[in-house]
């Protein structure tokens, strides 16, 4: 069983290597193209095909000046010297909306006629506006169970409801099965706060990426970048003097060594969120960039060996898929624990205060 699944699997690879030009990120290379990273990367619109594009408000800074347009097609239509990059590209092709006149955008690129592009983009993208969904869902999710968890403990009754019991389940796991076993009983509420809005915050973005529309904001660096510059500014304000005289000053260590050991101490207190930014990003873009090349064999079928290839073999890759989603659930939990728990160990290791004189008197 093992055997057959190794062969499965490298079948599948190699078809998806062999069959390059169909996943070409040139359109004019090859029109049936499946754009696999424009499935995950950042845009300037939400997209909810085929019903709708909502383009994003675009706020440049130009010329020492910043500017905002209300969406992408506002700024090609401004008169203020915008261009989209694929008319640079095909200076004869012009794509205009409905009403004929509007230029519509391409690549969503915006740069001036001469091919320079703003000194400085801070428009809202799609992983923004789902990473600030994901916080307001924390804020009024559980700012409503507070309340009526609240209320019903003050009446003396005992919480009710399926949903109500399912994040109180979740709050205490986070709570005593990290926090409490990773920070210590003394000084783990400090930091339960914290811990469980990462979790959550994590949690919910990784899961939006499942649905029709969705998008997996944590499958953007920058995104977990930011989430463990969280975390490393909470472990350094956390760090006792016992941490940083590790850090600096390692206890036992003769002072000729500190010249090498306290760089790499200095370091490893960056590679530590760094760690924590990539884990997360490579895990949340590998299962994303796995269900598309799944679902994408069908149209390689299709372009490969004919249409009716295609169909047929939907019959092997859509319960592939359907399993394959199955485990993107369970990672999407499973790398919100992983972030929060770390970050947990990362604070506890910081805040711990450590008997020297124990150790010693134990080493002798």
């Amino acid at each position: 069983m093992q055997a057959a699944l190794r062969l499965f699997l490298l079948s599948l690879v190699i078809l998806t290597v062999g069959a390059s030009p169909v996943f070409s990120a040139d359109p004019d290379a090859n029109p049936k193209r499946i754009d696999m990273l424009g499935k995950i990367a950042d845009h300037n619109y939400l997209d909810f095909k085929p019903v709708a594009k909502i383009e994003l408000p675009r706020i440049l800074r130009h010329d020492g000046q910043w500017v905002f347009y209300s969406s992408t097609t506002a700024a090609l239509n401004s008169g203020d010297g915008w261009t989209d990059e694929y008319y640079l590209a095909h200076p004869d092709t012009v794509i205009y909306k409905a009403d004929g006149a509007t230029i519509a955008p391409v690549s969503y690129e915006l740069v001036r006629a001469d091919g320079t592009k703003p000194s400085f983009d801070a428009s809202i993208t799609s992983h923004l506006v789902w990473f600030a969904i994901s916080g307001f869902l924390v804020l009024i999710l559980f700012g409503r169970l507070a309340s009526k968890y609240t209320t019903s403990t003050r009446d003396g009754l005992v919480a009710r409801g399926t949903f109500m019991n399912l994040f109180e389940a979740l709050v205490i796991f986070v709570r005593d099965d990290i926090a409490k076993a990773n920070i210590g009983e003394e000084k783990y509420m400090k930091y339960t706060p914290y811990l469980l809005s990462a979790f959550f915050m994590i949690l919910f973005m990784n899961l939006f990426g499942l649905m029709p529309w969705g998008v997996t904001s944590t499958a953007d660096v920058m995104i977990t970048a930011v989430l463990a510059l969280f975390t490393f500014s909470i472990t350094q304000l956390a760090g006792s003097k016992e941490y940083w005289k590790h850090v600096f000053l390692m206890p036992g260590v003769p002072k000729l060594m500190l010249i090498i050991i306290t760089p790499v101490e200095i370091l490893g207190l960056f590679t530590k969120p760094f760690a924590l930014t990539v884990r997360l990003f490579a895990n949340m873009v590998s299962g994303k960039l796995l269900v598309y090349s799944i679902i994408g064999m069908i149209f390689l079928f299709a372009e490969m060996f004919g249409d009716w290839a295609g169909i047929g073999s939907a019959a092997i890759w859509v319960p592939f898929t359907l399993f394959i989603y199955a485990i993107k659930i369970f990672a999407s939990f499973l790398q919100a624990y992983i972030f929060t728990m770390f970050s947990a160990l990362f604070i506890g290791l910081a805040a711990a205060d450590h008997d020297h004189e124990h150790e010693h008197e134990h080493a002798h």
